[in-house]
């Protein structure tokens, strides 16, 4: 592969792998912001399910919080094993 093409595609992919790993951490941000939000109308609303929603929004933290690190194991394979590069 040509050089200069390859420092092309290594740039792009240090802005491909800002963008996956910055937008995740956003998305995920709001989405823990909405989630804790949402909770804590549901307790204030019925105190007695507080336990109930307690554990469903522990689950869903969880499977919120897979996301992000999905993205880091993406970014650091186009990292540092680029499939792209050849």
């Amino acid at each position: 592969m040509d050089p200069m093409a390859l420092a092309t595609l290594n740039g792009y992919t240090v802005i491909a792998v800002a963008l996956l790993i910055g937008l995740g951490a956003l998305g995920t941000g709001i989405g823990f912001a909405l989630l804790g939000g949402k909770f804590l109308e549901g307790v204030a609303r019925q105190p007695e399910l507080g336990s109930q929603l307690q554990t469903r929004m522990f689950i869903v933290a969880g499977l919120l919080d897979a996301v992000p690190m999905i993205g880091v194991g993406i970014a650091m394979l186009l990292l540092f094993a680029n499939p792209l590069a050849g």
